[in-house]
């Protein structure tokens, strides 16, 4: 009988103790009687023994039509450093893929991935390995590249999988290491797959998916996680083996606003009248926002910012991921695309928030202030309002305020959509955490539900209906009928909707 036919998924994927979850303490040694019973159905535990890295995968056959005429062959390999391959082969592949630079991605160009590994962010040393997928054609010519990493544990994602980990600790299995497809320490949409525009490209990245699981098998690991791609990539994958889950974010869209004013005449009165109070505040407090682009950010501008950035992951719960060199690094080598907005008390910065630019989105992306200063509505004005402006001025069509935070709608950020893809190598796991995901996708639908009926129309004149989206999702991902509890905006009572594939 299969594992996943003995073992309720709400079992084997339960919060339990384990040096893979930071939040828990194991008070007891492992329990023998589970190990026994979990090599009873998924066999004993590997061992793996040493793991070869960069090992060579593929070849790959192409072929333009059904007849197979004119067959070509690719070569993947993978690359141990970022700097194996050319900024310009890896940018062209970043571009090629979203079909213009105006949807241009700044968190997948080789400046700022090799920033992260030249400062020490994303190394052998801080548990993310690069192993870098790279297709080549018979003559050389890079056609497809992977974002890619050997990981020893789950920070630094944003997709949270320590139940898993958990889960597999329980039954002795090791759930690290896992292969990791994203932009390290950054939760933004984009593609994962980045291939050339050639009429290839649809078995090209058939064949970078193939190498990933080829590779997942050769390095004994136990599972694949393709974080934030984008909707495309995330369906194609459905069909290729890999879960699907879904997550929430807030982000901001410019519906061709000229000005912030016109911007707050979109939300309703009690909401317009709390941001200007809000904004207010910060002039009240004797505090200047400044805008700071390219040649504009100083050294000094970098060494206060990481001491801001310090200061908030010092707190309980952060972790310092990026290195004080890593700010520099990504001022000499973006220059334009790096837009600082610093707060100043008397011509001293106090705070500040990073954001990069992309061809059409502006994505914030980290805050901090000085150690023991408080400002009220200062973060609210640095991090939302700040960034709506230089998106209005700059002509973006949209804010990625970074992931989380409810309280962004009722300062007119929108809930999105994200997505992320999960191969997990072994059967009986991959059935069980299946059946998490189809819990936790209800879960999710039925708090989006509750954002649109509630939060949205307390905010917005005229709120988006965004009740839709998450029904079609829902139904992409699963043919079962499932019941989502939602809460009107009115009085306590409790109704349900039943979603009808």
């Amino acid at each position: 009988m299969a594992a996943s036919a003995m073992l309720r998924p709400s079992l084997l994927l339960r919060s339990s103790p384990s040096p893979y979850n930071p939040s828990s303490t194991r008070t007891s040694p492992r329990n023998t009687s589970k190990c026994k019973v979990f090599a009873l159905f998924w066999g004993p535990k590997k061992n793996s023994g040493s793991r070869e890295l960069s090992p060579s995968l593929g070849p790959y056959t192409l072929t333009t039509s059904s007849s197979q005429v004119d067959m070509q062959q690719i070569s993947v390999s993978v690359a141990p450093s970022i700097l194996d391959i050319s900024s310009e082969d890896w940018d062209a592949c970043a571009i090629d893929v979203t079909g213009t630079e105006k949807h241009f991605n700044p968190f997948l160009t080789h400046a700022f991935l090799s920033s992260l590994e030249e400062t020490g962010c994303s190394t052998k040393e801080t548990g993310w390995i690069p192993q870098h997928i790279v297709a080549r054609d018979e003559n050389g010519n890079v056609l497809g590249v992977v974002p890619l990493y050997l990981k020893s544990h789950s920070y630094g994602e944003f997709v949270f999988d320590y139940s898993w980990a958990d889960a597999y600790y329980s039954y002795g299995y090791s759930y690290y290491p896992k292969l990791q497809c994203s932009v390290p320490f950054t939760p933004v949409t984009g593609h994962r797959i980045l291939v050339r525009d050639t009429v290839y490209k649809s078995q090209v990245f058939d064949a970078l998916v193939e190498a990933l699981k080829d590779l997942a098998a050769k390095l004994d690991v136990s599972s694949i996680h393709i974080t934030f791609p984008s909707e495309t990539e995330w369906c194609k994958l459905k069909d290729r083996g890999f879960l699907q889950r879904i997550g929430m974010q807030y982000h901001w869209k410019n519906r061709n606003y000229k000005s912030f004013d016109e911007f707050l005449m979109d939300m309703r009165q009690s909401k317009r009248k709390n941001i200007r109070l809000e904004r207010k505040k910060i002039s009240t407090q004797n505090l200047k926002m400044r805008r700071l682009r390219g040649t504009d950010i100083k050294a000094k501008h970098w060494d206060s910012f990481y001491s801001f950035y310090r200061n908030t992951t010092d707190n309980k719960w952060g972790r310092a991921f990026l290195t004080r060199d890593f700010f520099h690094n990504i001022g000499e080598k973006m220059g334009e695309k790096v837009m600082l907005i610093v707060a100043e008390e008397d011509e001293k910065l106090v705070a500040g928030a990073l954001n990069l630019i992309g061809g059409d989105t502006l994505f914030g992306r980290l805050w901090g202030c000085l150690p023991d200063a408080y400002y009220p509505n200062l973060h609210f004005e640095a991090c939302y309002y700040q960034a709506i402006e230089a998106a209005i001025e700059l002509n973006l069509n949209k804010v990625e305020a970074g992931a989380q935070g409810e309280h962004k709608i009722q300062r007119g950020y929108l809930p999105v959509t994200t997505y992320s893809c999960h191969y997990i190598l072994d059967e009986g796991f991959r059935k069980a955490i299946g059946g998490f995901l189809v819990n936790e996708t209800a879960q999710v639908c039925s708090f989006a539900f509750s954002l649109n009926i509630f939060l949205l129309n307390l905010t917005f004149l005229f709120p988006p209906n965004y009740i839709h989206q998450f029904e079609t999702l829902y139904n992409l991902c699963y043919d079962n009928k499932q019941t989502v509890t939602i809460f009107p905006s009115k009085k306590n009572e409790v109704k349900s909707q039943v979603f009808n594939p």
